[in-house]
């Protein structure tokens, strides 16, 4: 089960200046009421990431059985969403529990990117997944265009087996696509939104084909949605992690730090940048009064970044909530041999594990974040492998969701993103977005971009 240890984000005999423990308690009455709403919510199937650990995977199960064993990589063709949480699961996991097969996933329209990717791949023995819930994501299906294109001039006879489609399960345009190519294909559940999905065929297809064991992922989840399932505050730590981010995003602290102490984990801090961030940044709440919230989430890595980041952290302007998480048991470790036992400057490190010096890393960075009265917790994973992947992805997802109800926005749209997609329709000259053409025209006339 993982560890959250939230002592330092609340007062004691060590943080003095920090978040009272009453102010939790005050909390009390409105966070039972926010959750009787996410209940009455989830009942009426608006929160479909709750239900996913029920959901079946057979189909999963039958294709990655009957695939063809000559497939031993996967392109994931997405982009936020439909890419990060792909991303996450394989770099936690690939060397952790030794998969037998290769994921890389290509989620930006650079060139140079899908040159490279392309330049280190065998088409061969690689299966491409298209992932895009609308079918018309201009990053995924231009990526979709050029690689099809490719294996159709390579493997005429057979390129539809090198193709699998994750997308609406009946609306869109890739939906005329598979039945016109005969393409393998997934869905996207329609009540639940790419950054909740990784739970999903999004993320458990490419997963059960690198040979990550998708039962636990959804065991662990189940597990910790049982765990946050009452509002009681103490009891449940998605509720409290998220009312205390909340308390201190009221106190001017608007930047949340997530800093694994694991290169595995790295990624999994990208994945929740998207949730945060996403989520939570929005003009208006739901009432329509325009109310300009959200935390900016900041991944860090340690031990790395104690020597980019944390002097800021520790003497900067005190505007962050940070978050490591820890590993106590790597399955891969070394003992440091003691090379030089009559140097001091050394020895200390001598027979000792290397996993010891990064948690005691750690341990060293919260004391000093600590004694500068920074707010900090720890998410302690006993290991890293599906379980308590599935746990934190759960944690996470139920947090944001009670976060933005505090905060009285709609924590699962993001009409700032569509507002960005539909400029980008029109400055690639779209059908149906010839106004939009003509005012990005004016703007960039007005300002002399040519």
């Amino acid at each position: 089960m993982l560890k959250y240890e939230y002592h330092n984000l609340l007062a004691s005999k060590q943080m003095l200046s920090i978040l009272p423990k009453d102010k939790i308690f005050d909390s009390e009455h409105q966070v039972k009421n926010i959750h009787e709403e996410i209940m009455a919510e989830r009942r009426a199937k608006l929160l479909g990431f709750y239900d996913l650990p029920e959901n079946s995977t057979r189909h999963i199960d039958d294709f990655i059985a009957n695939l063809d064993p000559v497939f031993d990589t996967m392109l994931v063709l997405g982009i936020g969403g439909s890419a990060l949480g792909n991303k996450a699961l394989y770099s936690a996991l690939k060397t952790e529990a030794e998969l037998p097969r290769k994921l890389v996933v290509y989620d930006n329209v650079d060139p140079v990117f899908l040159y490279e990717i392309l330049s280190q791949i065998n088409l061969e023995t690689t299966l491409v997944n298209v992932i895009t819930k609308s079918g018309t994501t201009a990053e995924t299906m231009a990526g979709y265009m050029i690689v099809a294109d490719i294996l159709k001039r390579k493997f005429p006879k057979d390129y539809q087996k090198r193709i699998i489609v994750t997308t609406d399960k009946e609306r869109g345009f890739l939906r005329q696509v598979i039945k016109k190519e005969g393409y393998k294909s997934f869905t996207v559940p329609d009540n639940v939104g790419g950054r909740f999905s990784v739970l999903s065929d999004v993320g458990l297809v490419s997963s059960a084909f690198t040979g990550i064991n998708i039962q636990e992922l959804l065991s662990g989840a189940k597990a910790m949605r049982e765990r946050c399932s009452e509002p009681d505050i103490m009891e449940n730590p998605a509720y409290l992690n998220g009312l205390i981010h909340f308390l201190y995003y009221r106190l001017g602290k608007n930047i949340s730090v997530m800093m694994p102490y694991s290169n595995s984990l790295y990624d999994l801090a990208d994945w929740y940048r998207q949730l945060w961030a996403e989520s939570l940044g929005k003009r208006k709440d739901i009432k329509g009064r325009e109310v300009y919230v959200g935390q900016t989430p900041v991944k860090a890595l340690g031990t790395t970044d104690q020597h980019s980041q944390v002097q800021l952290y520790t003497e900067g302007p005190n505007d962050k909530v940070i978050t490591f998480i820890t590993v106590e048991n790597f399955k891969h470790d070394y003992i440091i041999p003691n090379l030089h036992p009559d140097h001091e400057e050394v020895n200390y490190l001598g027979n000792r594990k290397l996993s010891d010096l990064l948690n005691a890393e750690r341990l060293a960075t919260e004391i000093a974040l600590s004694k500068a009265m920074r707010p900090n917790a720890n998410i302690v994973f006993p290991q890293i492998d599906e379980y308590h992947l599935g746990e934190f992805i759960m944690l996470y997802e139920i947090q944001t969701i009670l976060t933005g109800k505090l905060l009285r926005i709609n924590p699962l749209d993001q009409p700032g993103v569509e507002s960005g997609k539909i400029a980008t329709y029109a400055l690639m000259n779209k059908k149906g977005y010839e106004k939009e053409h003509a005012e990005i025209e004016k703007y960039k006339q007005d300002r002399d971009i040519t």
